[in-house]
């Protein structure tokens, strides 16, 4: 699937731990972390309207401030997961995300060099982002790259939803300002029932791309082998594999409810605006059942918008 999907959905809709983080260190650190430069703003700027997706509609109820941050943080997803995407030899790739991490290491020194980096300064000086979230990012870039992510046992699965999707989260929250430590659940379950969903409605696009997120507990359970991702989608017994996971899906939301209900729910907006549009996603995956799988599910810009008046203005 593309994670960038993912990414934005948890970069709005996952908390965050609250554990301070590390400070920028040297001048340049400190003169940029009041404002990112021109270029950089711009060429984050850039890449969120190229994307066309919903990540807008819970960044709408954040100050420019915080917005700015988030669409740094995005960003970087972005980027992290086209390398991870784009066709192109494995070992070249793998440095590609090593250069990464070293630029992660040059934001901590407040000498970041790539644009996004440099955007991303400011927000890391603010909000005390931890640097160790930026790399678990990369870490779950890499467990695709490496294709480890074909039939994956629940351990393996849970693990990659923290990396891609509660990492974000982790991030994304300290931008919110939620500081409750009931927000570091919060971080793993919603993270992971907005994993779970984009898993179930790209199950047709990441079997094109090689990848199979069905965890190996449930289709060996229901007698499906562990085969070539286009191998499982044609068994007969996919759906029932597709029902108990869309399950846990549904009792990782009521998780996600019930902690959010522990928070300053007015912090959490853009969490909550986001849950409940990927509650409807997997309304409606689970109405067009999980025979005819390339048949997309999405959400109109009228029912997100309803959505965002509902849940937005809390």
């Amino acid at each position: 699937m593309d994670r960038v999907a993912q990414h934005e959905e948890a970069v709005i809709a996952t908390a965050a731990a609250t554990n301070p983080g590390e400070k920028v260190d040297g001048a340049r650190g400190s003169l940029l972390a009041n404002d990112a430069d021109g270029e950089a703003r711009r060429h984050v700027h850039d890449v969120v309207r190229r994307s066309g997706t919903s990540f807008f509609w819970g960044m709408r109820v954040l100050s420019r401030e915080r917005r700015e941050a988030m669409f740094a943080v995005y960003a970087f997803c972005r980027e992290v997961d086209d390398i991870a995407d784009e066709p192109g030899e494995l070992t070249a790739r793998r440095q590609e995300l090593d250069e990464w991490r070293t630029e992660i290491d040059r934001i901590y020194a407040g000498r970041p060099m790539q644009p996004t980096a440099r955007a991303l300064l400011p927000a890391v000086s603010r909000y005390q982002l931890p640097r160790e979230e930026f790399l678990a990012v990369i870490d779950g870039m890499e467990m695709d790259l490496t294709n480890s992510m074909r039939a994956p046992t629940f351990e393996e699965l849970r693990l990659y939803c923290r990396r891609v999707a509660g990492a974000v989260g982790m991030l994304s929250v300290r931008v919110f300002g939620a500081t409750e430590p009931q927000s570091r659940d919060l971080a793993v379950s919603l993270g992971e029932a907005l994993q779970l969903t984009n898993i179930l409605r790209d199950l047709d696009e990441d079997a094109a791309r090689g990848r199979l997120y069905l965890p190996r507990e449930l289709l060996e359970g229901h007698g499906i082998p562990a085969a070539s991702p286009p191998e499982v989608l044609r068994h007969p017994a996919l759906p029932m594999v597709c029902r108990d996971l869309a399950a846990l899906a549904r009792e990782r939301f009521a998780e996600s409810e019930a902690l959010i209900a522990q928070c300053d729910r007015r912090r959490l907006r853009p969490s909550i605006v986001m849950m409940e549009i990927y509650r409807r996603i997997l309304d409606r995956l689970e109405h067009r059942g999980w025979k005819d799988i390339d048949r997309d599910v999405t959400i109109g810009t009228g029912a997100k918008l309803a959505l965002f008046m509902r849940h937005g203005f809390l």
